[in-house]
């Protein structure tokens, strides 16, 4: 399981454990080897699971977040959490997609998640590159999780066995009316050039006409 989402299903059976919700359904997108994955979500906590199986096609944020959207519209989630981003593309995109798609409020790069007493609303503390914002949000709402909102446990060998018995559904993107179709192709992918060595000089003259020879103007 990606990390980012290991921490995600973390924090909502965390959120379960203190009352703070009451179901848990785990979704994954991709091959029958989403299976795997999703019994070991069973196992850490989560309630059932769906499949959606998409075979061999390649899915990227725009599709995920069309098939989590159709999900959410099915069964009426009060919050949706997900790993920040993908640990291939790194796209950190399906999040902020997604709440798009529903207009519904988002808190990206939760390192903190607290839901009020009434249960109406969440207060989301996020990484910025300038420090931590802590924002507040209504519910339904979308949050997408940071490394350090949690250590996720680990499936002990008896819920491993009962997560056997817990439904696992499986649904196709055309059981939900979505497109897949991708409309983002790769070109190319190309490593940075490599940097070339340095040059040692004997004084401060050397430098500067090292510079002047670069172009470089004071």
């Amino acid at each position: 399981m990606n990390p980012f989402d290991e921490i995600a299903l973390e924090q909502a059976i965390r959120l379960k454990e203190a009352k703070k919700a009451s179901d848990i359904l785990a979704v994954s997108v991709g091959s029958t080897k989403s299976q795997e994955t999703l019994r070991t979500a069973l196992a850490m906590g989560a309630d059932k699971a769906l499949h959606i199986d998409v075979g061999d096609a390649e899915t990227g944020p725009l599709q995920v977040a069309k098939l989590l959207k159709a999900i959410v519209l099915k069964e009426k989630p009060d919050l949706v959490i997900l790993g920040k981003q993908a640990i291939d593309d790194d796209s950190n995109q399906t999040g902020q997609i997604l709440a798009g798609l529903l207009a519904w409020p988002q808190g990206t790069f939760a390192s903190k998640v607290e839901v009020s007493s009434d249960a109406k609303g969440v207060v989301v503390t996020r990484e910025i590159d300038g420090g931590l914002e802590t924002i507040s949000c209504t519910l339904p709402a979308v949050i997408t999780a940071d490394l350090r909102l949690n250590e996720p446990r680990y499936a002990t060998l008896p819920n491993i066995m009962k997560a056997k018995k817990k439904p696992l559904e499986k649904l196709t993107p055309a059981d939900l009316g979505v497109d897949i179709t991708q409309r983002l192709t790769i070109v190319s992918v190309a490593e940075p050039p490599k940097r070339a060595g340095g040059v040692k000089v004997e004084s401060v003259d050397d430098l500067i006409s090292k510079l002047k020879e670069k172009g470089i103007s004071f």
